[in-house]
């Protein structure tokens, strides 16, 4: 979909829960995306390193393995192959820190151009929603495909 990197990656059974490794300095780090149902056709997106020896999720563990721009490709990549098997599908994304958030939103923004065509996203601002605009800081987003 994306003209950019990204890891190949699996999704279990209910394509609800995807993997992949991340490859850098810090050797093959685990990485888990899943979508967790909130109400409706309403999903959290989480993401972060899973442990293979313990099974224990981190969302708030960095990493740092000098991969963010592919890392960011794949789980693009990820939201888009999700939303085709759940086409009404409303994802909503917001980091667990403001610097987490940002990155997703630099991202957003730096791919407009594909994600404009497929989808409408909305940002959260002063506890509202609104259609996302570039040069605003928003405290989460919240997308869904457009109907085709």
């Amino acid at each position: 979909m994306f003209v950019t990197e990204k890891y190949e990656y699996t999704a279990d059974k209910t394509f609800k829960v995807y993997s992949f490794i991340s490859y850098g300095p810090k050797g093959a780090i685990h990485k888990i995306a899943r979508f967790n149902e909130l109400y409706g056709d309403i999903y959290n997106f989480g993401f972060g390193d899973y442990d293979m020896t313990s099974g224990e999720f981190s969302d708030t563990r960095v990493s740092n393995n000098e991969d963010m721009s592919i890392i960011m490709g794949t789980l693009g990549s990820i939201i888009y192959d999700f939303t085709k098997v759940f086409p009404n599908a409303r994802v909503m994304i917001r980091g667990t820190n403001t610097a987490r958030t940002r990155l997703y939103q630099m991202h957003l923004n730096r791919f407009w151009p594909q994600l404009e065509p497929l989808f409408v996203i909305y940002g959260l601002r002063n506890e509202r929603w609104e259609f996302l605009k570039q040069g605003r800081n928003y405290d989460a987003f919240l997308g869904h495909r457009k109907i085709q």
